[in-house]
């Protein structure tokens, strides 16, 4: 199956687990984590993330991070690499390290600090990167963290690339959504980021999701996926939301830890700072989400 056909379906963005006395990443943690995915239907694996805390991690802990991941996928199925920076050159550097480690494809945003002050100048950075990538990548939209979004116009404009495979968006602006799978041509990948706007994504034409909650249940976001347009998928929704709105005010990091903790997949919810961990409250709902998604 092709890179395209891959991602027409679920991709978990992986949390990365840390030893909560140590602050280093548990590793065997990590290689229990994707044997989860894997064993429950889920479609790619994406590392060094917004969920995987890439901010937070060394070069050599990301590097690391994908070399465990790499091994205990062993082409199972696609690995996206995280390749968040804000120059040119780094990030054509994070590529080419994940292209010689088997990465299939990878995720780059735009720069995150000194934003575009105009449009023209994240077009410029996306087709300069995409110009010497090694890797086939997808844009990622997330204006919360980058301080503005990729413009429709720009993304019409960099579709047209060779290297430029799709779109990852994480606005939860559901007309964005709408208006990209509008502008792109066709073979160009929308895959859903906000895991509440899922279904209603994929009914109106989106190809999948890259969703930090798939972490917890990826069988019921693979399952969610399948029935999208049926009443069964309707009622899987419902329980995502619940989740993710329980989820959402601490942040997506820590609370997919919280929750994965919860289900006993990763041994705690240790994160680096600035972020911090879900309090007591904040986790037992996060629980009982979780249980209920579970049970449907």
């Amino acid at each position: 199956m092709s890179l395209r056909g891959a991602l027409e379906g679920i991709t978990v963005p992986l949390v990365t687990p840390f030893e909560p006395e140590s602050d280093v990443v548990d590793e065997p943690a990590l290689e229990e984590l994707v044997d989860h995915l894997l064993e429950n239907g889920v479609d790619a694996v994406l590392p060094c993330g917004t969920t995987g805390e890439f901010a937070s991690l060394t070069d050599e802990e990301r590097r690391r991070v994908h070399e465990v991941v790499h091994e205990r996928v062993d082409g199972e199925v696609p690995v996206l690499a995280g390749a968040a920076a804000t120059s040119v050159p780094e990030t054509v550097d994070y590529l080419e390290e994940a292209a010689d480690l088997g990465a299939d494809g990878a995720v780059i945003v735009p720069p995150y600090f000194h934003t575009a002050n105009d449009p023209a100048g994240n077009r410029r950075f996306f087709e300069a990167v995409a110009d010497e990538s090694p890797l086939p990548l997808l844009v990622y939209n997330i204006p919360a963290c980058t301080g503005g979004r990729i413009e429709p116009e720009t993304l019409a404009a960099v579709a047209s690339h060779e290297n430029v495979l799709g779109l990852k968006d994480s606005s939860g602006d559901l007309e964005y959504h709408l208006a990209a799978i509008r502008r792109t041509p066709e073979e160009f990948l929308v895959l859903q980021g906000y895991d509440a706007l899922l279904v209603p994504a994929l009914r109106m034409g989106a190809d999948g999701g890259v969703n930090a909650l798939s972490n917890v249940a990826p069988a019921a976001y693979a399952e969610l996926y399948e029935v999208a347009g049926e009443e069964r998928g309707r009622t899987l929704q419902d329980a995502v939301a619940e989740l993710f709105v329980a989820c959402g005010e601490y942040g997506f990091a820590p609370a997919t830890k919280a929750a994965l903790a919860h289900r006993g997949t990763i041994p705690t919810d240790a994160v680096r700072p600035p972020l911090v961990e879900v309090p007591e409250d904040g986790t037992e709902r996060i629980g009982s989400a979780v249980d209920d998604l579970l049970e449907i």
